[in-house]
């Protein structure tokens, strides 16, 4: 009898300890499954002091984040020294068909200029003339490398497009370029570096899908935003059959951007359109694409930096590598863990640091939908 109480009490015990550890188990997989399912939240940062030079030896401790005014745990830190990812988009149509030597070099420069362990891709645009008809298209033509003679290499073989398909672009740098999730030490270092004029003739894709990606995917934008308003509005007047054109898609978009409510004939054959029109368009677009370029990068805590013309993007292209190598870059997840496809703000704020610095960072992301 005493030797089966001794049983009997030592199985209740055994019961216990198996569902404690079962219970165990079961809250770390209840925690793995929310972690996973909840999308962890990259912060790029610059921070410069009063004259603008970049502050490079700051910790996780001196960063707080908020997300629409509430504190956040940082759960990732990456410091200055950390290696970047970087789509590199050239814009070779219009303009660029006599510059294209510029382009390339200021280009090689610019990957000269990167640090060892970043690694780039290259996106252009060429033309496709299958089935008899040329097409302007974006394409990848290199993927995510550190290989710098490789990537020299493939920017000898970049061409001109009939057209530019910057917005579809743009969609492949999220869908191809960085279409995986990114490797730890790449985490929330992810950028896009774009030499263009931002004015869109031929895409498929629009810019409102462009940010919403773009929005999602934390990606830091930079724009070396060419000046070539000049050059296209010089071609652009008189006879239409020699003439510069835009394109139906520049047509419609004008109309539909800017009066999507007007009563007036909306033409949409170039020839149509006369002098004071075409001169209208001309501004307006070049006005939009401005407006695009400035919001990506202000949210995403990129920048725009304007160049004249094509002889000045090797000093842009230096500046922009410049900021890379000085990005920090945080990461949370949110503790609002909704997945409502709300939009979200972020907001950074320093401790511990001299009065006068600069913080820029991401402002803000869409949340993910069910």
């Amino acid at each position: 009898m005493r030797r089966f109480k001794m049983f009997f009490l030592l199985l209740i015990l055994s019961a216990g300890f198996s569902a404690n550890l079962h219970a165990q188990d079961k809250k770390e997989d209840d925690d793995e499954v929310l972690r996973v399912d909840t999308q962890l939240v990259d912060v790029p940062v610059e921070i410069t002091d009063r004259s603008g030079k970049p502050i490079l030896n700051l910790k996780q401790s001196n960063f707080v984040v908020y997300e629409d005014g509430k504190r956040q745990e940082l759960t990732d830190f990456s410091a200055t020294s950390a290696p970047f990812e970087v789509a590199l988009l050239l814009d070779t149509s219009g303009s660029a068909r006599s510059e294209l030597p510029l382009i390339q070099r200021a280009a090689e420069n610019f990957i000269n200029s990167l640090r060892p362990g970043d690694r780039v891709s290259i996106i252009s645009f060429g033309t496709d003339r299958a089935g008899g008809k040329a097409t302007a298209v974006s394409e990848v033509l290199v993927a995510l490398t550190d290989d710098k003679i490789k990537l020299k290499n493939v920017l000898k073989t970049i061409s001109v497009s009939n057209g530019t398909p910057y917005y579809d672009g743009l969609i492949q740098v999220v869908e191809r370029v960085f279409s995986g999730q990114p490797e730890e030490k790449f985490r929330g270092r992810r950028a896009l570096v774009a030499l263009t004029d931002g004015v869109d003739s031929t895409s498929v894709g629009g810019f409102d899908e462009v940010r919403e990606m773009f929005g999602q995917a934390g990606i830091v934008s930079y724009f070396i935003q060419v000046d070539t308003r000049d050059f296209f509005e010089e071609n652009l007047l008189g006879d239409c059959q020699s003439a510069m054109r835009f394109s139906a898609a520049q047509i419609r978009r004008y109309y539909r951007t800017f009066y999507p409510k007007s009563k007036i004939e909306k033409i949409s054959g170039f020839c149509q359109l006369g002098d004071f029109e075409r001169l209208d368009i001309s501004k307006r677009l070049y006005e939009l694409a401005d407006v695009e370029m400035q919001s990506m990068a202000q949210i995403s805590g990129g920048k725009v930096f304007p160049v004249a013309d094509l002889s000045e993007a090797r000093a842009a292209f230096y500046k922009v590598a410049l900021e890379i190598g000085t990005k920090y870059s945080l990461g949370y997840y949110p503790s609002n863990e909704k997945r409502d496809g709300n939009y979200r703000k972020i907001k950074v704020e320093l401790k511990g640091v001299p009065a006068g610095v600069t913080v820029r960072a991401r402002e803000g992301y869409t949340a993910p939908k069910n």
